[in-house]
Order: C-alpha cells, then sequence, then structure tokens
C-alpha cells in the first residue's frame, strides 16, 4: 500500500486542550496538501476551520468528548451547532457508564438520535476500548450496527491506550456490513498505519503520520 493510499483514509487529527488558531490552521494547511481523508478539530474551531478550507478537505469534530457522559440533550445540541458551523462528520463518545449498567436501549437511542441530526453527515462513535471487557465491545458492535451509524472508533486518544490491532480485528467479525471501523489513538508508524487498514480499518485518527511523511521526505 503506498503512502498517498493511506493518506486518503486518514482523519488529521489535533485534539489537545492547548491547541490555537495557529495550529489548527497548519494542519488544515497539511490536511489540503496531503489530501486526507478529513480534518479533526475541536467544535469551537469548526466555524473558522470550515470557511477558511473552502471545501478542500472535509471537517470532523468531536461530541461529548472525550468522556461522553453528557446528556443525549447536550450532545444533539453539540451536533446541530457543528454541522450549522460547517462540519460534514461527527465523531461522538457514547455514555461508557451506560454500557456498564446495561442500559443498551439508552445507548441505542442516542446514537439514533445524533445520527437524525446528522443526516446524510457521517457519524462515528467512540467506544473508547480501554475500558471495556471483550464483551462491551462486541455488544457496542450490535448496537452501533442497529443504531446505523455509519462507524465504530476504538478510542478518544484521552482515555489511556488507543487503538489495538486485536481491537480492529474483533469489530471486523461483529459489526454489520454498512458499518466502517476507525481506528485512534497512539497510531505511530505508516507500518501500523498499513496494518490497520490490512485489518479492516477504513479511517485512522491520527497526527502523527503525516509529520513521518515529512520526516522522510
Amino acid at each position: 500500500m503506498d503512502i498517498q493510499e493511506i493518506l486518503t483514509h486518514v482523519d488529521h487529527t489535533l485534539l489537545a486542550q492547548t491547541a490555537t488558531w495557529e495550529e489548527i490552521r497548519q494542519i488544515c494547511d497539511d490536511a489540503v496538501r496531503y489530501q486526507t481523508a478529513s480534518v479533526c478539530i475541536p467544535p469551537s474551531y469548526v466555524r473558522q476551520a470550515s470557511e477558511y478550507v473552502q471545501g478542500k478537505v472535509a471537517v470532523c469534530t468531536v461530541i461529548g468528548f472525550p468522556n461522553g457522559y453528557m446528556t443525549t440533550k447536550a450532545k444533539e445540541y453539540e451536533t446541530e451547532d457543528a454541522i450549522g458551523n460547517g462540519a460534514s462528520e461527527i465523531d461522538m463518545v457514547i455514555n461508557i457508564g451506560w454500557l456498564k449498567d446495561r442500559r443498551y436501549d439508552q445507548i441505542e437511542e442516542e446514537i439514533r438520535t445524533l445520527k437524525n441530526v446528522c443526516g446524510d453527515k457521517i457519524l462515528k462513535v467512540i467506544i473508547e476500548t480501554c475500558f471495556l471487557t471483550e464483551e462491551e465491545k462486541i455488544k457496542m458492535c450490535e448496537i452501533v450496527t442497529r443504531a446505523e451509524a455509519d462507524y465504530i472508533k476504538t478510542s478518544t486518544g484521552f482515555g489511556g491506550a488507543g487503538a489495538t490491532f486485536a481491537d480492529v480485528e474483533l469489530f471486523a467479525r461483529h459489526v454489520g456490513p454498512a458499518v466502517k471501523i476507525k481506528a485512534a489513538g497512539g497510531i505511530a508508524s505508516l507500518e501500523d498505519a498499513e496494518k490497520f487498514l490490512e485489518l479492516g480499518a477504513d479511517r485512522l485518527g491520527t497526527s502523527r503520520i503525516i509529520k513521518l511523511i515529512r520526516q522522510e521526505r
């Protein structure tokens, strides 16, 4: 797999609490230059970034991030606001406590609610695998499939651990055919990026791939 093919699957990401507009502008420039799938940024920069990139790259943002325990109504408003500001992709965090409590219907309804707000925009569901048992991961594959979200995503990158090959393999065995997989968190090499894609991931959330490509060139 060549480097350009890998880049078409990258959500070029900057979600650090300290992110400034200058840094956001730089990753927008990088995303356009290297033709990544999207640029994934904090909600507060979505309007400015959307106006800046002028449709040259998709703008993705995060909802209920990074802990996921906001109310559904709060997440719904965040999603409406983000789309109104120009986001075309939404990465939401589930309520992990609800999953531990086996409140599966509430999780599914929340995902459906946000997907209804998204309409034809892409919705990715972050389940934060580092906090989950294998049984819980499989259950979330089933819930995300039933709720008709577009992607299941491994991690926020803020939970203590990120994507693993084993989790992507597990997702690939248990999600429905209409659900794609996003691996995120800790993807630190081109070799790992390629392996995640070979195992079934369609998107990679990372800030490092473009840095690595620059170093190689």
